[in-house]
């Protein structure tokens, strides 16, 4: 009995927002999508895989890379052709081919002009995975695309080959096939389940890459976090406040870069830190709970080093363009003020500067 773990890349690089059809155009992984193959590493790490084979597409062939140092790029895993809906929105499709769209809503096995038959891509696809059985030993993994791996559980499911939809396969997922000269669904597309810890924030960190400098200071905000939640007599969950602060800046760079990096954080099901990541830049609260005290250690903390209040809003001060930012600027100034002057009056001295 041979196990396979058959796994849907990263999420591309493409808006969150965005609902595109996308078959073979080959894009990269985008930063979520680097997260969750990261996070897929540390899932399978210690299980016994002699092998990881991926798709030709780069955001296959990028997830796999976080798997192994040297995945093996097989022919045949590549995503079903979408046809002349390739690379189109999802609202530009139902605009240009209401009826079919609508068809396809209820029947799947509709086709779309000029894509790949799914019982084709399904035949190539189990052709493939025989394959890298066959030129392998022990368990292997598999970084394929949606639609594929959902042909292979259909299979394995004995339903037709357009019943995909039965079987979610978000990306960054991955199941557990058992391989006997049959394939059996051990378990199904999910999530990797890892609790989110400073040290596996540190790694989500450096998957991201949004560069040394803002790396740098995540780590200084972590420490000052830290710190003050240190002084505090009853602080909140320490290893939720360093993770979250470690990953506060991660979409750093991305327009509304708090509610991004939040956003991205959901992707990975990491909740609770989304909340305080999504509030570190502005914070509305008057509970001196983790997120405060993220927003704070972040105000007190230029660049990696520790500064007092003022010093940091000075500085920050020439950043602001117009009235509305400088009102904006003023509004989270009196707000560190007033975190402030909380800490320092519970803990008796002058623990924020």
């Amino acid at each position: 009995m041979r196990t396979i773990y058959l796994i849907r890349h990263g999420r591309p690089d493409v808006p969150l927002q965005a609902r595109l059809c996308i078959g073979r155009t080959d894009l990269p992984l985008g930063a979520p999508g680097r997260m969750q193959a990261c996070l897929l590493a540390q899932e399978l790490d210690g299980r016994a895989v002699t092998a990881v084979f991926s798709s030709p597409l780069r955001r296959t062939r990028e997830t796999a890379a976080f798997l192994s140092p040297e995945p093996i790029v097989k022919n045949g895993l590549e995503e079903i052709s979408v046809g002349d809906w390739e690379g189109l929105d999802f609202s530009e499709i139902a605009r240009r081919w209401p009826a079919l769209y609508a068809a396809r809503g209820s029947d799947p096995a509709t086709p779309i002009p000029n894509a790949e038959d799914a019982a084709h891509a399904q035949a190539r696809f189990l052709a493939a995975v025989e394959a890298a059985l066959a030129a392998s030993r022990g368990d292997i993994a598999i970084v394929a695309h949606m639609a594929v791996n959902q042909a292979l559980l259909c299979h394995a499911a004995g339903r037709p080959p357009h019943a995909g939809r039965e079987f979610p396969f978000p990306h960054g997922a991955y199941c557990v096939l058992t391989y006997d000269g049959a394939y059996h669904i051990a378990r199904p597309p999910a999530l990797p389940e890892k609790p989110l810890t400073p040290r596996l924030a540190e790694r989500l960190l450096d998957a991201a890459d949004p560069g040394e400098r803002v790396k740098a200071h995540c780590r200084a905000v972590a420490r000052e976090a830290l710190r003050i939640a240190g002084a505090l007599p009853r602080p909140p969950d320490r290893e939720l406040l360093a993770a979250a602060a470690l990953l506060h800046d991660a979409a750093r760079g991305e327009r509304r870069h708090a509610e991004t990096g939040a956003a991205w954080l959901r992707l990975l099901g990491y909740d609770d830190a989304a909340a305080l990541v999504a509030q570190h830049h502005d914070f509305t609260g008057g509970t001196l709970d983790a997120a405060a005290l993220l927003f704070l250690a972040d105000k007190c903390v230029q660049e990696d080093r520790r500064v007092s209040l003022e010093a940091r809003f000075q500085a920050s001060r020439a950043a602001c363009r117009d009235s509305a930012a400088l009102r904006a600027h003023e509004a989270r100034r009196r707000t560190a003020l007033a975190l402030k002057e909380q800490v320092n009056s519970i803990c008796g001295g002058e623990v924020v500067l």
